[in-house]
């Protein structure tokens, strides 16, 4: 017997379509949960380029020969036993002085300016003017990029002043001892 074009004895419900936009839905929260991923895991990321750690050597003069630093500036390796002092030079620091800055927990701020640059070089000194110890301003001639930023294995260079980039470096490395313990 039939009712209204249902079999009389059909006890079974009819299966549900899952209606498409479920799956655009989901999809959707898929997509967004792996964007917020890879965001924290860019953000998260410490600053600047990891180098090989190049040793704490220390070296008696400048004349010493040593083994070429793997980075340009020098991020580690052999250096003078006492260190530049902190603040702002208008005088480029030679190699060797400014890893033993670095292996103090020191960053360096420097800048390459072919043509004179006296608003770069304002801005720059401008934050490293806020620090009293652990960061220096230095010019480096014939640097690849007009400005790097230097801790111990690590180093950030581009050519557009940003100002939150060079924060962020400081924040990260400023103050990190590097002495073998």
């Amino acid at each position: 017997m039939e009712t209204r074009g249902k079999p009389a004895n059909s006890s079974a419900a009819p299966a549900r379509r899952r209606s498409p936009w479920l799956w655009v839905v989901v999809a959707a929260l898929a997509a967004a949960a792996a964007g917020a991923w890879t965001y924290a895991t860019m953000t998260n990321r410490p600053p600047g380029t990891l180098f090989s750690d190049q040793g704490n050597l220390h070296v008696q003069t400048l004349k010493e020969p040593i083994t070429p630093y793997n980075s340009d500036p020098p991020t580690s390796g052999p250096h003078l036993p006492y260190i530049a002092p902190w603040g702002i030079h208008t005088e480029p620091i030679p190699r060797q002085l400014q890893v033993h800055n670095l292996e103090d927990g020191g960053v360096m701020v420097q800048y390459n300016c072919p043509e004179p640059c006296p608003d770069l070089v304002a801005k720059l000194a401008a934050i490293v003017s806020g620090y009293d110890q652990q960061v220096i301003l230095a010019p480096y001639p014939g640097m690849k990029t007009r400005i790097a930023l230097t801790a111990w294995a690590r180093m950030d260079a581009f050519n557009d002043f940003d100002e939150s980039r060079i924060r962020r470096f400081i924040s990260a490395y400023r103050g990190i001892d590097h002495h073998p313990r």
